[in-house]
């Protein structure tokens, strides 16, 4: 084989196996954006709240919505308990769970149907604590509460860790270039997180950003 023939095959299977990525990549930003219109909740046993920011207590605006979302939810008898998620950030005299629960219980619910997680501090602790003291009360099916751009690698995650589980997304607000990014982003998450793994996926991203 002659030096250019051999450029021209490197050059051919090069163009494919970006092709091939690039194919893969627009598959799984459809399937991410596809997932932020479906609402999939059925009756189950739980519903897990994803944890987002809370100020000295309070819950953040996104926080707040999900909360609410999730007490619709529970309201409407889809599950008879609700799990609230995430720990303490740095300087942070509350949990996110903490302030979730209290503003769930303003709501009326009773404290024997609301559980905390008070120790993660990304989707996957959150999820992977969750999954783990629901199992010790025979627990496995479950409704996700999140943002709804959020929705595919959450259910992903929760297949991940052994949950039965379908989304409620809660619908984003965002201007229409903050709803890209963020589409863009989670596609780039789960289309890596689907190969190594997502759990694998976080320790990645902590040591990039260490």
């Amino acid at each position: 084989m002659t030096r250019r023939l051999r450029l021209r095959t490197t050059a051919k299977v090069a163009a494919a196996a970006i092709a091939l990525v690039g194919l893969y990549v627009g598959v799984t930003f459809v399937q991410v954006w596809w997932a932020t219109g479906q609402d999939d909740a059925r009756p189950s046993e739980a519903i897990i709240v994803l944890g987002a920011a809370q100020y000295d207590g309070e819950p953040s605006p996104v926080l707040e919505e999900r909360l609410d979302h999730a007490h619709v939810l529970w309201d409407e008898g889809m599950a008879p308990m609700i799990v609230v998620t995430g720990g303490r950030q740095p300087g942070d005299r509350f949990t996110e769970a903490t302030a979730s629960y209290n503003h769930l219980r303003d709501l009326g619910v009773p404290d024997d149907d609301i559980l905390k997680e008070v120790d993660g501090t990304n989707t996957w602790e959150q999820l992977a604590a969750s999954a783990r003291f629901l199992a010790e009360r025979d627990v496995t099916d479950v409704i996700l509460v999140t943002d709804d751009y959020h929705a595919y690698r959450v259910e992903a995650i929760a297949g991940e860790l052994g949950l039965n589980a379908t989304v409620s997304p809660v619908r984003s607000t965002q201007s229409t270039l903050t709803r890209m990014k963020l589409l863009a982003k989670e596609t780039a998450a789960v289309s890596v997180g689907r190969f190594i793994g997502f759990r694998r996926l976080v320790n990645l991203d902590d040591a990039v950003n260490s």
